[in-house]
């Protein structure tokens, strides 16, 4: 586990904010502060979260294509211990949150379009550009 002290800041937390991709129909029948993310977060144990830097990458290599998703914004701040932050891909370090996520926390929710290549278009709060970025 690294606290976010121990390493430098990456693109959209200069606002405090981690994101989410969750389906749209596990978002909309969680109960408020019940929600665990998808399967595989089930799964693992945590709910996987990305900077905005990390969120065009992730949603090529595992999301491509899924019409079905929802981009939650997170303020890290709302989150306290639940939030860990653990190397993944090439050693990166991916926001984790351990237990159910906070309502609180979540400070919008925006759907995400496909673009002509199958790839997703993000919204401009996020920073991480349109489809293909």
């Amino acid at each position: 586990m690294t606290d976010i002290t121990d390493r430098p800041a990456q693109a959209g937390e200069d606002k405090g904010w981690i994101f989410h991709f969750a389906e749209a129909a596990r978002w909309a029948a969680a109960n408020p502060g019940a929600y665990r993310g998808g399967r595989l977060c089930e799964t693992d144990g945590f709910i996987h979260c990305s900077t905005a830097g990390q969120l065009a990458e992730t949603a090529r290599l595992h999301l491509k294509g899924r019409d079905d998703l929802l981009l939650l914004t997170i303020d890290i701040r709302r989150l306290g211990a639940l939030l860990r932050w653990e190397p993944s891909r090439g050693g990166q370090l991916f926001p984790h949150i351990y237990g159910p996520l906070p309502s609180v926390a979540v400070v919008r929710t925006d759907p995400l379009p496909l673009g002509p290549d199958g790839l997703h278009i993000f919204p401009a709060h996020a920073g991480a550009g349109g489809a293909g970025a």
